[in-house]
């Protein structure tokens, strides 16, 4: 019989609950107060402070979430067991899935933390260098210059989802519009 896993500290499921709501209330509403969020939780704002001393803690403890969070997502898509084309609109919906529910965040200049950033950009690097090789994606442009662009693409379609178009129609407008401009040519 398999033991179960050690119970996180109640430290460490509190703060999880709270940049959930966090989250949540400031993807609604990205100007809401500390005490909006409290209330939101159900906490005081005593203990949302306790948690988070002001307003920028938070927003970089999110930005932390928002990153593990697209890292998990991206490796549960399985993007080396589908096809390229696939693998983009998996990755697409995906990132615009994490990046509208930390929609706050959206072009916030803040510390990031490279080896989270790296475990975003490594798959989708390995995509892009993988659809290069198998004649997916044009190979007369440099990987990297594709995946700048691939990211501004993604931007853009946080802002139309943001906007009332919605993560499924955004990523795959970003995606069709990514494969025919990034397509291999014929």
């Amino acid at each position: 019989m398999a033991s179960a896993a050690a119970p996180r500290p109640l430290h460490a499921r509190s703060e999880e609950l709270l940049l959930e709501v966090a989250a949540d209330v400031l993807a609604a509403r990205p100007q809401a107060s500390m005490a909006e969020i409290a209330a939101a939780a159900g906490v005081s704002r005593a203990t949302l402070y306790r948690t988070f001393p002001n307003r920028e803690a938070l927003l970089e403890r999110m930005a932390v979430a928002a990153l593990a969070e697209a890292g998990r997502r991206l490796d549960d898509s399985h993007l080396d067991a589908v096809p390229c084309e696939e693998a983009v609109a998996r990755a697409a919906r995906a990132l615009l899935s994490v990046g509208s529910r930390y929609a706050v965040l959206n072009g916030a200049a803040g510390p990031v933390d490279e080896a989270a950033a790296e475990r975003i950009g490594a798959p989708l690097r390995r995509l892009v260098q993988r659809g290069q090789a198998e004649g997916a994606l044009r190979a007369d442009v440099p990987a990297e210059w594709l995946l700048q662009m691939w990211g501004g693409l993604l931007r853009a379609g946080l802002r139309i989802a943001g906007e009332g178009a919605g993560v499924e129609d955004a990523a795959a407008s970003v995606t069709t519009l990514f494969l025919e401009g990034a397509g291999a040519r014929g």
